[in-house]
C-alpha cells in the first residue's frame, strides 16, 4: 500500500504555532491540572496508545496522557486513532455530544465515536484494519452502550486514513491531537444508551439536520473545530 509522505516542516510549523502558548502555560503543571479534572477521565488517560511514524508504522507505545500533551506533539509524537461513523438503515448518521467531563474537546458534537486502538495484540493487528475495528467495537460499547453483537467486525468498512494536528478546544495550552486517523463506516440498526461520563447526548440526523446543526452550533462541533488537516492517505 502506497503511503503519501508529508513535509518534514510539519513539526517545525506546529512548534511555531503552538510553542509560545505552551511555554506561557507550563507554569501550571499537568499534575495540578489533572487534580481538578474528572477522576474517571483522568484514569483513562493512563491507557496505552500506539505510537507510529508518518508511514503509520508502529514504533512504540505511550500513555494517552503523554500522546495528547502539546509539549510532546511539538517534538513529533504521533499516535494511531479511529473515527467511526454509524448509519442506520434510513441513512441517518448517529452523532454524539462529548461529555463536559472529557479532557479534550468537551461538549463538542462529533461523529459516532472517536478514540484509539490500544497497544495490545488484538488491537495492534493490522490485517484489514482489524485491530482498529476491534477498538471501535470496544469503544462504541463503552461510550454509547452499543453491544458488540449489534456491530460485528465484518460490518465495519475501512475507508481511508487522515493525518491531522490540532490544539484542544477550548484552547488550554496543554492538550492537543496529532493522529493518523482511520475512518470507519458501518450501517446497522442498533439500540444505544449513552454513558453520561462519555457523551452527554446522542442522536440520529439526516443530511439536512446535520447541516442545520453545524450552522447553529459552529463552535461546538468537532467537524469545524480549528485543526491543521493533512492529506488523505490510502
Amino acid at each position: 500500500m502506497v503511503i503519501r509522505r508529508f513535509s518534514s516542516s510539519l513539526y517545525r510549523q506546529s512548534a511555531l504555532y503552538f510553542g509560545p502558548q505552551i511555554r506561557a502555560r507550563m507554569s501550571t503543571s499537568v499534575d495540578q491540572i489533572f487534580a481538578k479534572l474528572d477522576s474517571t477521565q483522568v484514569a483513562l488517560m493512563e491507557e496505552i496508545c500506539i505510537l507510529i511514524n508518518e508511514n503509520d508504522q508502529v514504533i512504540g507505545s505511550e500513555t494517552k496522557k503523554n500522546t495528547h500533551l502539546l509539549e510532546n506533539i511539538n517534538k513529533g509524537m504521533l499516535h494511531r486513532a479511529f473515527s467511526a461513523f454509524l448509519f442506520n438503515s434510513e441513512g441517518k448518521l448517529l452523532l454524539q455530544q462529548r461529555a463536559t467531563e472529557k479532557i479534550t474537546f468537551p461538549d463538542h458534537w462529533t461523529n459516532t465515536c472517536c478514540s484509539h486502538p490500544l497497544h495490545f495484540a488484538e488491537e495492534l493487528d493490522e490485517r484489514d484494519a482489524i485491530g482498529v475495528k476491534r477498538a471501535a467495537q470496544r469503544k462504541l460499547d463503552q461510550e454509547l452502550g452499543i453491544e458488540p453483537g449489534q456491530i460485528p467486525l465484518d460490518a465495519f468498512h475501512y475507508i481511508t486514513r487522515i493525518h491531522y494536528l490540532a490544539p484542544n478546544v477550548p484552547y488550554d495550552g496543554v492538550f492537543g491531537e496529532h493522529e493518523i486517523d482511520y475512518i470507519l463506516f458501518i450501517q446497522r440498526d442498533v439500540t444505544f444508551k449513552a454513558n453520561p461520563n462519555e457523551a452527554k447526548d446522542a442522536r440520529y440526523v439526516n443530511e439536512e439536520e446535520l447541516r442545520s446543526l453545524l450552522t447553529r452550533l459552529p463552535c461546538r462541533s468537532a467537524v469545524c473545530r480549528p485543526r491543521r488537516r493533512r492529506r488523505r492517505r490510502p
